[in-house]
């Protein structure tokens, strides 16, 4: 039987944009999702198989893993839709891939290790935007600076969202950012820790939030200090102070009500030539403890677009046996060049300081 990838939530926005790489890349996998009206229409214009999935029934989605080698889970928020998924993946001896940007979700997920490691099987969280060009970048300083002690990430801002990128921002709304002290995963204020990157167009404000590589980049760098910042507009930086106090009164059912309310108002996703306009920057610095520091920057493709090509890239890596068992990140396991294999996507060695007695925060 020939190895096969099933997509779940291939109806959403970024689940569309998959499903349409894949097409491109000659491949036939099997799309799912939870509403068979919309999952039929697309199956049809694509000429893939499609099959009704349901998270609830472990039994039912056990039988919808028999036949395949690896999943691809799409659909947000990833708190309520990996665990099942990977529950039923161990089950059926299925690889399990994801997109989530939520550090619970890698954090849980990272608990799953023997069983998956037992089963020889991957779980690889994390196969897009989120932490693909960010993991392999931190990677990268890594290798240029071994003894690393310190590494700041940051993001540059996108006015692109998708209504499902949204609901998954309110489901993480939170007045605390993860970050990594001495190998250990803490929690300080939003809006406490704040530094510039220059993104490629001068010095730009960027504050601490909860990304992935707070978790990720520890488990491929060994870099002990981790914090990862997003490019702020003033309007921005105002509404993470704010959040110090508001936090906990967003985080009570009733808002989160009301807010989810209003994500139906907005669009599913930008537009093929908005995205096509769009680039997104990450920069990475790493400092070791006699405070030699480097730098690189790395540009791609907006990040829809840029997930699209990743997640497959992965997904069919996976089908060619090119995996290890366990959980796993992306540059652990394709190295840090595997982000240059996304058309579009380029780096650069910024200059290196020899040394500064400034710490990095």
């Amino acid at each position: 039987m020939p190895a096969r990838i099933l997509i779940y939530g291939a109806t959403g926005y970024t689940g569309t944009l998959i499903a349409r790489h894949a097409k491109d890349r000659g491949l036939c996998p099997i799309l799912a999702a939870r509403h068979p009206a919309k999952l039929k229409s697309l199956a049809e214009s694509l000429g893939f198989a499609y099959r009704v999935v349901q998270l609830e029934d472990a039994n039912r989605l056990a039988e919808a893993l028999g036949d395949i080698h690896v999943v691809l889970n799409v659909a947000g928020p990833f708190s309520a839709t990996s665990a099942p998924m990977v529950d039923a993946c161990l089950r059926t001896f299925t690889h399990y891939l994801d997109i989530t940007g939520e550090v619970p979700v890698f954090e849980d997920l990272y608990r799953r290790d023997a069983e998956a490691r037992s089963r020889r099987l991957m779980i690889m969280p994390g196969v897009g935007f989120i932490v693909v060009p960010s993991d392999c970048l931190a990677a990268h300083v890594a290798r240029m600076l071994p003894e690393a002690e310190h590494l700041a990430i940051g993001i540059s801002r996108s006015t692109l969202l998708s209504r499902g990128s949204v609901k998954t921002m309110i489901e993480l709304w939170s007045d605390a950012i993860r970050i990594r002290r001495q190998r250990v995963m803490l929690s300080v204020p939003s809006g406490h820790l704040e530094r510039e990157f220059d993104f490629g167009r001068g010095a730009r404000l960027s504050t601490a939030l909860s990304w992935g590589d707070v978790f990720t980049a520890f488990l491929t760098t060994d870099i002990p200090n981790i914090a990862v910042y997003h490019e702020v507009s003033p309007a921005e930086r105002a509404a993470f102070r704010v959040s110090r106090y508001l936090g906990p009164l967003l985080e009570t059912a009733p808002w989160r009500r009301l807010l989810e309310m209003q994500t139906h108002l907005l669009a599913d996703g930008p537009s093929d030539p908005e995205r096509a306009g769009h680039r997104r920057v990450i920069v990475a610095e790493a400092a070791d403890r006699s405070g030699n520091r480097v730098r690189a920057r790395l540009v791609t493709p907006d990040a829809y677009t840029f997930t699209g090509v990743t997640a497959i890239a992965v997904a069919e890596r996976v089908l060619n046996g090119h995996l290890e068992s366990g959980f796993q990140t992306p540059a652990r396991v394709y190295g840090p060049d595997f982000v240059l294999s996304c058309d579009g996507a380029f780096r650069e060695d910024l200059d290196a300081h020899r040394p500064s007695t400034a710490p990095l925060p």
